[in-house]
């Protein structure tokens, strides 16, 4: 993979093969996976020759069913688990190459992590939860406080900074674990199935809450999830992985309208294409040499369509589209939609 220096994390052939024997069985297979074979020698495949990269700002979701990988991909990365082969790379540093102090000290200046289990810590109140980890970084304690303050405003906990743990909802609890993992300001921020606790009206606003964040703070996050609707509502790029393979990794759009694989295929094959799709991908060429009856009203090329279908379909011309200096630059009419939405229509 080429080396690019707006990569914050790079992955190269990473595999990890849980059993005694599985660095001696990897190498004598020539990094050849047999699945079968490994179980037969003990082993089992946790992430199977993992190569993407990650760029600054940029949101990778990692999702696949249960017992996929990704948890184990995820935690490779953030080094809670030890590789079995392959190289990582944290801005251009070989993540593998530290020793522990050095470790440490990425994880305390560079890190975020949120995982499902809020892991509170239940004797102290919501602001010295989250100034616990500035603390540890030897803050000052009025620095440590006032920060951990400002985190409270942040994930709008305004008048429960003083509340215990016991005190709080889960969706309240989940969000004292997000302003935790940002005090100390992460450049990266891994989050493991953060909402897949909460019941669907507050992951819904959670999702909304971590959009609103990451809208603000612009993070380079891992996000792992098993639910393809949030996948879709979060993600940059999704990382569909199956038996520790990442059997695709792209846009949202291009998973689902051009699935790489067949479980990919299958595993996208129940998501609404107006939900995926942008206004560009279904608009029709713009000549402005002719006389066009358009309508008032304009939408954006990078809206998805979902989200205009209704004021689409209201219109009785065709609708502009424009670019983000308002050009239009093509027209999406009704009859493009629909076939989008049902397929091609029936001629008579």
């Amino acid at each position: 993979m080429a080396e690019s220096k707006n990569d914050v994390i790079r992955c190269e052939s990473v595999y990890k093969i849980f059993g005694e024997n599985a660095k001696k069985v990897l190498q004598n297979n020539n990094g050849k996976i047999n699945q079968k074979e490994f179980e037969d020698k003990g082993c089992f495949i946790g992430v199977n020759n993992a190569s993407f990269s990650v760029k600054k700002g940029e949101m990778l979701v990692i999702m696949g069913l249960s017992g996929s990988g990704k948890s184990t991909l995820l935690r490779c990365i953030s080094r809670l688990t030890d590789t079995t082969a392959g190289n990582i790379f944290i801005d251009n540093e070989d993540l593998l190459a530290m020793n522990d102090k050095e470790l440490i000290e990425l994880r305390r200046n560079k890190m975020g992590m949120v995982f499902q289990s809020f892991a509170l810590l239940p004797h102290k109140t919501v602001l010295e939860n989250i100034a616990f980890p500035l603390q540890i970084k030897g803050t000052s304690t009025k620095d440590s406080i006032d920060r951990a303050m400002s985190m409270v405003e942040l994930v709008s906990l305004q008048g429960r900074e003083n509340s215990f743990p016991r005190q709080l909802s889960g969706g309240q609890q989940q969000r004292v674990g997000i302003a935790r993992s940002l005090a100390v300001e992460p450049d990266i921020w891994f989050l493991d199935e953060p909402f897949s606790a909460l019941d669907p009206l507050i992951r819904k606003e959670m999702q909304d809450e971590f959009l609103r964040l990451q809208g603000v703070l612009n993070k380079t996050i891992l996000f792992v999830t098993h639910d393809f609707d949030e996948a879709l509502r979060l993600a940059d790029r999704i990382a569909i992985m199956k038996d520790g393979i990442i059997e695709q990794i792209d846009t949202p759009s291009n998973i689902v309208l051009n699935p790489a694989t067949e479980y990919v295929s299958k595993f996208t094959s129940e998501v609404p294409r107006e939900r995926v799709l942008k206004v560009e991908a279904i608009m029709d060429e713009y000549d402005s040499s002719k006389e066009n009856v358009l309508s008032d009203l304009k939408v954006s090329k990078d809206a998805i369509v979902e989200t205009v279908v209704e004021k689409v379909f209201s219109q009785d011309h065709p609708v502009p589209v424009i670019d983000n200096n308002n050009n239009i630059v093509g027209v999406l009419n009704c009859d493009n939609v629909i076939t989008m939405l049902f397929g091609e229509k029936t001629k008579n």
